[in-house]
């Protein structure tokens, strides 16, 4: 990813970048029933590293799979890229977990951007108080195993309806996640840039008593005027 792309996205809200993916035709990139286990950590950007389970099949899933040292979860955790963000497809099923809070440190650990599943998480409190941005539908303490049979490790995925391919960028903040199309997310990131600023002068004058009509959007000349001054005081 552009190092410029990435530092632009980390100031960017979810719902900006929804705004700025819709003017392009993209009305379905935010991933439905997820939210982050601590909201208060800053935005998570990074490449999509993908990890797709399907439906456990009992007796291909005993609790000695994990003896293989070629597992696909541990894999997937154990060579997710530095600055990637795990996404993993539990298939919007969060009654067992997609993976605990030893994995998700080890991903940490690695210095992965954040790690996302349209699942659960067990160890959730754990999760929640690491220096990592995570997104889940809800606590689930089962072992992965229970629902889950781990397949296949980077390739095109479905999370939270959402179609999720290798490379695509992702962005969480407090309110979820957004997924950018690779070849769009430049031209995106500096749109929204755009955007925010335009935001930020509209909220102050909002709170400062202004009428929302002419102003939002920006149909006065006046306003325009006044966004240019803003800007220039700002340093925007």
């Amino acid at each position: 990813m552009n190092p410029d792309t990435r530092h632009k996205l980390t100031t960017i809200s979810t719902a900006t970048l929804c705004t700025a993916l819709f003017k392009r035709g993209l009305r379905n990139q935010f991933i439905q029933d997820v939210r982050p286990l601590n909201p208060d950590l800053p935005n998570m950007v990074g490449a999509a590293y993908t990890l797709r389970y399907i439906p456990a099949r009992e007796d291909l899933n005993p609790i000695t799979v994990f003896q293989d040292r070629n597992h696909p979860q541990r894999i997937a955790v154990d060579q997710c890229p530095a600055g990637a963000v795990l996404m993993i497809d539990s298939r919007k099923d969060p009654r067992a977990a997609s993976a605990g809070s030893i994995l998700v440190s080890r991903l940490m650990a690695r210095g992965a951007a954040g790690v996302v599943t349209d699942g659960g998480f067990r160890d959730s409190p754990e999760i929640a108080r690491l220096a990592i941005p995570a997104y889940h539908n809800r606590p689930s303490a089962p072992t992965n195993l229970t629902l889950h049979q781990a397949l296949d490790i980077n390739v095109p995925i479905g999370c939270g309806d959402v179609a999720v391919f290798p490379g695509d960028v992702i962005v969480g903040d407090g309110e979820g996640v957004v997924v950018i199309p690779a070849h769009l997310a430049d031209d995106i990131a500096a749109e929204a840039v755009e955007m925010t600023a335009y935001e930020d002068f509209v909220t102050e004058a909002v709170l400062g008593g202004r009428s929302i009509i002419g102003l939002y959007p920006a149909t006065d000349e006046k306003t325009r005027s006044d966004f240019a001054a803003w800007r220039q005081a700002k340093g925007r």
